[in-house]
């Protein structure tokens, strides 16, 4: 390919919406450009990134035995309406009408297409198990689009549906699923990717990870321990307390004018604020019934262990002027309006007196104990774990919070989708049962854009070998001069002989301009061919990443780039 055809542009300055590294340097280096809200057309060099991704996806589920298909992108909405989604999906699912009325879908995830596709073609147990899997376009209708590939309302996603006869073979296939993602991510150039427990959302199911690259610019929130291996989203992180036992005091009213928080509280009261006893209050949006979490007040309510635990979608509440039902700023459970769903976090458990609210304006009540004051209550883990909280899995106080970038995740998803559309097989004895489901994904834009994220310097991407657009660069300064001209013409014909790819750049611009898109490239290798460099018969070589740089007979350069190549792939190499 010569840089002078390529279709694309490289701009000197970060343009102003640009949000984080990896959006501004494929916004520079003309590797995409917005076409609306988190919609992207991709250039030339982000394709050859992304079907090199694609390709090594392609191995890795093929090595577990996946089968390739495609589903399409627009769905009549009676399949989503078979597993009950159509409703219980919020805005995020695009639905609309078309010529004849019909309703549709455009798919956010592939579920029902996956049981559609199977469910009367693979009927026996003697078909099982078996696993599908896509790289398809994919749109949800994202709220809070961002970050140029990162966060993307249209995307390419892989997703892949294994199918199980039963829960031990479901497990067994899980963990093979869980080891290839792994080399996929390995061989993709980001190693450091880690797996963490997941909240299976809207996927369903009870067992599900994330594979996330740990990075400040991460919209997720990770809960990791220091000391041990655990690791797990804060929204499926639970919260491990020790209270001290204190004495039981008697309950008594204070007067607290306009004291309606609880930093106002500690600091009218002179207490700690776990001493007290938090009301935040939601509604469900299906009934708009308010619910009210009583939770330590050092601490904040996990709203999506919250949703699990009411099994509804909620949100928060707000003030209302009139509104008698409610004291807002002086909650407690003591004469709580009965209408309210009330929910206790474990982390009340323990404590023998707290200061909470009286219901009532301008008053708290202190040495408030639940056990005597409310009677038994079922404890529930609603609330967000925290920097220095104790480890689930160990028991030290080593939790650290970290920010990630999710790239991945699988689930174990039971039979929430092939029992919810009837899907069958008949078993060796002749009774029909239902599979049960696992289900694959990761997004190849945003890991295309997390590796540029990783793999960079202030310069432009360095990307890795396996997927970089080429792999070498040949930087022709002086074109116009003959033996450059000659030499160079050589050197691309005998790398493009070898099946090596290789961009060159003969244009008539200065070496600064050159070397500068050169770098927004972050092809691996640079082959430099000059009149200084050929007056010794030398080619100088370099690879993007400042690692080496050296001259070489210019009739030893095709056998030294090889090397290098072999060299760097084998770097990514997973055994």
């Amino acid at each position: 390919m010569k840089f002078r055809n390529l279709v694309s542009k490289r701009y000197k300055e970060v343009p102003a919406d640009c949000q984080i590294v990896s959006q501004a340097l494929m916004t520079r280096g003309g590797y995409i450009k917005s076409v609306g809200n988190g919609i992207f057309s991709l250039f030339p060099p982000t394709v050859r990134v992304v079907r090199k991704i694609e390709e090594i996806i392609r191995e890795e589920m093929n090595r577990i035995d996946g089968q390739e298909v495609l589903f399409p992108v627009a769905m009549p909405a009676a399949l989503w309406q078979e597993s009950g989604r159509y409703t219980s999906v919020g805005s995020e699912l695009v639905r609309f009408t078309d010529r004849s009325g019909g309703q549709m879908v455009l798919g956010m995830t592939h579920e029902e297409a996956a049981v559609h596709l199977t469910r009367d073609v693979m009927d026996s147990y003697t078909q099982f198990p078996f696993m599908i899997y896509q790289i398809q376009t994919k749109f949800r209708d994202e709220p809070r689009a961002r970050g140029g590939l990162i966060r993307v309302r249209e995307f390419t996603m892989k997703d892949g549906y294994s199918y199980h006869t039963t829960q031990e073979d479901l497990e067994k296939y899980y963990l093979r699923c869980h080891e290839v993602y792994e080399r996929i991510f390995a061989r993709a150039g980001l190693p450091e990717v880690i797996s963490v427990a997941s909240d299976s959302g809207m996927m369903g199911g009870k067992v599900a990870h994330e594979f996330m690259f740990v990075t400040e610019i991460g919209e997720d929130t990770l809960v990791l321990c220091d000391a041990c291996d655990y690791r797990a989203n804060m929204e499926a992180a639970p919260l491990i307390v020790e209270n001290q036992t204190d004495e039981i005091q008697p309950l008594a009213k204070v007067a607290t004018p306009d004291v309606k928080t609880i930093e106002a509280l500690c600091a009218f009261l002179g207490i700690e604020a776990a001493q007290t006893c938090k009301a935040v209050v939601y509604r469900i949006n299906e009934t708009d019934q308010r619910v009210v979490v009583f939770l330590r007040g050092d601490l904040e309510v996990n709203e999506t262990k919250l949703r699990n635990h009411l099994k509804a979608e909620i949100h928060p509440d707000v003030s209302e002027e009139g509104d008698s039902a409610i004291t807002y700023g002086f909650l407690g459970p003591i004469g709580l309006d009965k209408s309210c769903v009330v929910v206790y976090d474990q982390s009340l458990v323990g404590i023998e007196s707290l200061v909470t609210g009286a219901n009532e304006p301008d008053a708290h009540l202190t040495g408030f104990n639940i056990a005597r004051d409310v009677g038994k209550v079922a404890y529930v883990d609603v609330a967000k774990t925290y920097e220095g909280a104790i480890c689930p899995k160990c028991g030290a106080y080593t939790i650290s919070i970290q920010r990630g970038i999710e790239v991945g995740n699988i689930f174990q998803l039971g039979d929430k989708y092939s029992k919810a559309m009837g899907m069958q097989y008949a078993d060796s004895d002749g009774e029909l049962k239902t599979p049960v489901m696992g289900c694959y994904g990761i997004g190849v834009g945003r890991l295309a854009a997390s590796v540029c994220e990783a793999r960079h310097d202030d310069n432009g991407p360095i990307w890795p070998m396996p997927i970089a657009p080429w792999q070498v660069e040949i930087c022709s300064l002086r074109a116009d001069q003959e033996e450059v001209a000659e030499v160079s013409q050589s050197l691309y014909g005998a790398l493009g002989a070898s099946g090596i790819e290789s961009l060159w750049d003969d244009r008539a611009v200065s070496a600064g301009v050159m070397f500068a898109d050169a770098d927004l490239m972050g092809v691996p290798i640079r082959a430099v061919v000059s009149p200084k460099g050929l007056k010794d018969g030398t080619i100088e070589l370099a690879m993007r990443d400042k690692s080496k740089l050296v001259k070489v007979p210019v009739d030893e350069a095709v056998s030294m780039i090889r090397e290098w190549i072999t060299e760097e792939m084998a770097r990514y190499a997973v055994d």
